[in-house]
This record gives C-alpha cells, structure tokens and sequence, in this order.
C-alpha cells in the first residue's frame, strides 16, 4: 500500500543505529515527532499527516520495528534506548528546536523520558493511551508500589502461541492469537472496520518485528511468587515492566511542557482491568492458582496514569485529558477525525519559545 500523498520514506544512519523514518512538511514547519507502540511502526500513524499541513512531521520506526536496524533493547534503561534513539534521529537532522511530542502506548512512557532529559526542548506532550507511568506489569495500588520481584511482567508474560505465530509470520486470520486478530481485537474497537489494503499492511509491518529475547518479548527469569515470572533484562517486555519503566519523575520537570492525554475508554490493553495483565487474568481464572487480591491485584494503569498527570497539573503544569467513548487502544486510527480535532485544537494553544 502507497504512503499517503506528500509522506516520503527515508533512512539515515544515526550514532546510534540504521533508523528508518517517514517524514512530510516543510522543512521550517514547527516539528511534531511521533513515536510509535509495541508491535508497531511509523505506519500506524501515517493517515494523520495529510491533515496536519505546515507542520513538520518526523515518525521513526523504533530500533527492532518497522524498517529501523535490529539491535537490543538494554531493558535496565526502561525506554531510555527508544528516547536516546529518537534524540539521536532528530540531532542526524539538525532539529534544535523545540518540539512537540507524540506517543501512542509505549511510545508514551519514551516521549516522557524525552521531555525529563531534554527540559526546555520539549514545546509539547501529547500521549495515546500511554503505558503506565509505573510500566506494564508488575506494581499495584495508584501509586506504583512494587510487588515482590515485580513477578508477572516482562518478557516471559507474552503469549507463547502469540509469540509462534509472530515467528512464523502468521498472517490469517485462523487463530485468535494470529498477529491479524489480535490487532482487530486489541489495538483498537472491535467495531471499528479497516480497509482490507490498509489492514494487510498494517498486519506486515508487525511482523517485521525482531522476535527474541533482544526484541520482543525479550528474556525473563523466575521466581517462586505467582505466576512464578518475573523480568529479565533485554527486549521491550522487559523495558516496559514496571521494574524499569517509569515516567512518574515528569512531575519534578522544569520548564513543564502542557500534556495532553487520550484515551479510548474501551482500552483492553493500557486498563483498569487489562486483558495482558497477570493480575486481571488471575482474577478473572484465565492465568490458574492466581492467589488473590492481597497477593496480586489488578494493576489500576488508568488510575496510575490520573494520579500522575494531576500531580503533575498541582505541580504547575497543565493537563488536558480527553476520553474518546468507544475507542480502544488506538483512538487516533478508530476515532482519528475525532482524535485530530482535539490534537490540532491543543497545538493551537501551545507556545513555542
């Protein structure tokens, strides 16, 4: 399937790795980055574009995605290699000014990263059912507490049959945990209806995916507390558990650029009650001898979100929140008229120094 008029593909090589990137604007246009999720690229976010003119859109596939270089994910950095590679892409092309940000899902807590080692370059925030400030996995209660060896996140949580049919290259729609159904189910509502053409590409980007212990999942290690897995050190699932992933220190930063935070309210993902969480899956019977709420609760990852972005917001920063009703993961691909308007209405009102 052709980009979308106006939209070119490139790739340079960075100090820090081969990124490939899609690129539409004009050169002097104020600079809108958009960092993709998990199991994802550059690609998901291309239908957006034509209808920002002026600005200048940047959207690299992240180092083991799309067509960027495979490489490992250092998950101790939590999403600290996607924020440097970003950085590393945007100095290859003399971007010195500030920018603004967007981050759908993973891409959330990356772009947070961002704006915390970069203050004052940063014009704006905008994320799209962001991970939990306090990762993905592993933590309880609104604010993040651990649980013991953050047991039930990292990269041994994913799906085995998932995790086949990704290698394989599965591309029907046969099995439930075919990488097709999985997005129809997961990344947005299931009620939302995609051009054929569009989906198979969209399909074709996940499955270029690097599959391992490198990429995704990555590795893991055990413990004797339930489910009895816990994080390892390499690949995303690991850089997203809450042992390494966190944003929560955002609220510490000075200059504070404005946020804006959407969100599909029929999220199954990035929820209160997430269908890829060990806490929930226990609770509703999907994950055996799950040992109950004292042990392991749900992890409340909307909550968590709220409780960071409104300290944040009593901390001198401003905050606009926005619910898409209806929406799943991906409110800017299955509300994206919607989506568009509220994210154009807040860069009217943001300055850029």
């Amino acid at each position: 399937m052709d980009l979308p008029e106006g939209v070119t593909s490139n790739t340079v090589q960075t100090e820090r790795l081969k990124t490939h990137y899609l690129a539409a604007g004009p050169e002097d246009g104020e600079v809108i980055v958009f960092i993709q999720g998990n199991l994802a690229s550059a690609r998901f976010f291309e239908h957006l574009f034509p209808s920002l003119p002026g600005y200048r859109i940047i959207a690299p596939d992240m180092r083991n995605f799309g067509d960027s270089e495979e490489l490992a994910i250092d998950a101790t950095r939590g999403l600290r290699d996607w924020s440097d590679d970003t950085r590393a892409l945007l100095d290859h092309l003399g971007v010195d000014k500030p920018l603004h940000l967007v981050g759908w899902s993973t891409g959330g807590a990356a772009i947070a990263n961002y704006a915390v080692d970069h203050p004052g370059r940063v014009a704006s925030l905008t994320m799209i059912d962001p991970v939990s400030p306090f990762g993905f996995g592993g933590t309880h209660g609104t604010d993040g507490t651990a649980l013991p060896d953050y047991a039930g996140s990292g990269g041994h949580s994913a799906a085995p049959e998932f995790v086949e049919a990704l290698t394989k290259g599965d591309t029907s729609d046969e099995s439930n945990m075919s990488p097709r159904n999985v997005m129809r189910g997961f990344y947005w509502s299931p009620n939302y209806e995609m051009d054929s053409k569009r989906e198979d590409m969209l399909v074709t980007e996940i499955l270029k995916s690097a599959i391992g212990d490198h990429g995704y999942p990555g590795d893991g290690t055990s413990t004797n507390r339930w489910p009895n897995i816990a994080p390892g050190t390499t690949g995303i699932l690991n850089a997203l558990s809450g042992k390494y992933c966190r944003w929560d220190d955002i609220v510490g930063l000075e200059p504070k650029p404005p946020i804006l935070w959407t969100h599909g309210t029929e999220d199954l993902i990035v929820s209160d009650s997430s269908l890829f969480e060990m806490g929930t899956l226990g609770k509703m019977g999907a994950v055996p001898g799950w040992p109950g709420d004292e042990e392991h609760p749900p992890q409340p990852m909307v909550q968590q979100i709220d409780n960071v972005l409104n300290r944040y917001a009593a901390a001198g920063g401003t905050v606009r929140k926005e619910m898409f009703e209806g929406s799943g993961h991906g409110p800017h691909i299955d509300a994206d008229q919607a989506w568009l308007r509220v994210f154009k209405d807040f860069l009217t009102n943001v300055v850029v120094a």
